[in-house]
């Protein structure tokens, strides 16, 4: 993990869009402090889910 700009811990390497979950902050990636994708069938990229995802309410 690494310290940004912004004093949140972003894992290294991963790329989130979703603006919506928890664990996406202002100018961090994600900030959990693991992610789990699966499901472990999926045949191509459009097939799996980010399992860690956590709707923030805003």
């Amino acid at each position: 993990m690494k310290e940004n700009k912004n004093s949140c811990e972003c894992i290294d390497g991963i790329r989130c869009k979703v603006e919506n979950c928890v664990y996406n902050k202002e100018g961090c990636q994600c900030t959990a402090s693991e992610i789990t994708v699966g499901p472990a069938h999926a045949c191509t990229s459009s097939d799996t889910v980010c399992a860690t995802f956590k709707p923030s309410k805003k």
